[in-house]
């Protein structure tokens, strides 16, 4: 009886979590209705959605829950500032790609700041408009889904797409009995999750906050986000993202170049990874890691975009001082918009070595990754993906390097747009 009565408890809160989200999400539109212009819409972030607070490791923690009320996916670019001893800080985000009517929480820490006043400023958002598929992912609301006694919570999710999502990650926001308290995401790294299939996820609020939660809300399932770093390497700029459970800050480089320093630690009692996103210089690096001058086992690996993937397990409750050396000397050069997989598929299909159906597949990853954008695109079965014969002369041509990348892109994005190419 115990377990039952638990369970119903439980669906009544995560019962009156949607019901939150969906009265808010009502007030929102309805007041965007009555004091804004009736042509355009919004990509905001609700005030009582917006806050900070200092975490276990008495870092200033600011989070919040970027809101699309537009008919079109966008990428919202976020920008916060925080006053601290008449010295303002800021950072800016590019988050990850936000499908229309979606949401999508995020969290900046600030380890700069050390006053114990500091104030936090309204945060400023831009967005590029994209085409952004739906994410075919639903968390699962029965018994599975817990908020256990020490304020985690655990569930499961199902692919209820014909598509394989890779690097699923759900968001949510968690509430006490008052006020939101924080965002969270789940701390397992899942690779991937087949249609059809069922994942359990767990996510772990920061422990300061942990004996005030009351219910957990507004889950959005995202299939990919990070967390962008600039540091100094070899007198330029070097730019680069990861993904994890855990948080990283100040990043530097040795003199040489060779060597990245970047610190970090794990609040959570369970287990979570840590995924380094690197542009390549040479693409011959071969790196090493190490955390605390202790090797540790990670995965090297090259993405479909061309980028470096370093991957490792972090340990519960655990922080310490990550290197990763390996990096040849000097700066990355600006990787091309197109992948070259895709422009070598583009040579085999204008000399007749793949199908129309295979080439395609290639031009509608651009469509999924925001490279290239055509209003209203109609999502296609592949049995209806088509393009005519004589679009191979401007495709070698740009094999060949005769048109320049953006010259193939704007071509594709016309062709879509007038329907000479069905994808």
């Amino acid at each position: 009886m115990k377990n039952l009565y638990q369970g119903l408890k439980i669906s009544s809160t995560l019962y009156n979590s949607i019901i939150f989200c969906s009265i808010f999400l009502g007030i929102v539109i309805l007041f965007s209705i009555l004091s804004a212009p009736p042509v355009f819409a919004e990509v905001f972030i609700p005030q009582n959605e917006y806050l900070a607070y200092f975490d276990l490791q008495e870092v200033y923690t600011v989070v919040g829950n970027v809101k699309n009320e537009n008919n079109f996916g966008v990428i919202p670019t976020i920008t916060v500032s925080v006053i601290d001893d008449k010295t303002i800080f800021s950072k800016t985000i590019k988050h990850v790609p936000l499908g229309p009517k979606e949401e999508i929480p995020f969290k900046i820490k600030f380890p700069e700041i050390l006053g114990k006043t500091p104030k936090l400023i309204p945060a400023e958002i831009s967005f590029k408009e994209i085409n952004k598929r739906e994410i075919k992912i639903d968390i699962l609301y029965d018994e599975t889904l817990i908020k256990n006694p020490d304020g985690s919570l655990t569930g499961r999710f199902q692919n209820t797409g014909e598509n394989t999502v890779f690097f699923p990650k759900i968001f949510a926001v968690v509430h006490g009995y008052e006020k939101v308290l924080d965002i969270v995401q789940n701390i397992e790294f899942i690779e991937k999750i087949e249609p059809g299939e069922i994942k359990e996820f767990s996510m772990f609020p920061d422990p300061s906050v942990l004996d005030d939660v009351f219910y957990y809300s507004c889950f959005a399932p995202v299939d990919t986000t990070v967390v962008p770093i600039t540091t100094k390497k070899n007198d330029g700029d070097f730019d680069f993202r990861y993904d994890s459970g855990a948080w990283y800050y100040g990043a530097k480089f040795n003199e040489k170049g060779d060597t990245l320093t970047i610190r970090g630690y794990n609040s959570y009692p369970l287990e979570t990874y840590a995924n380094f996103e690197f542009p390549p210089i040479t693409g011959n690096e071969e790196f090493d890691v190490t955390v605390n001058d202790e090797p540790i086992d990670f995965i090297q690996s090259l993405d479909e975009m061309g980028y470096w993937h370093v991957a490792f397990t972090v340990d519960p409750t655990s922080q310490g001082v990550v290197k990763i050396s390996g990096f040849e000397k000097g700066l990355p050069e600006k990787l091309p918009k197109v992948p070259e997989w895709i422009k070598l598929s583009a040579d085999w299909w204008a000399t007749g070595q793949i199908s129309d159906t295979e080439f395609l597949e290639g031009i509608d990853f651009l469509f999924e990754k925001g490279i290239i954008f055509v209003a209203g695109k109609e999502i296609t079965t592949e049995q209806n993906w088509k393009i005519p014969s004589w679009y191979q002369k401007p495709v070698s041509w740009w094999f060949e390097d005769k048109i320049s990348d953006d010259d193939f892109l704007n071509s594709i994005e016309n062709l879509v747009e007038r329907k000479i190419i069905i994808i």
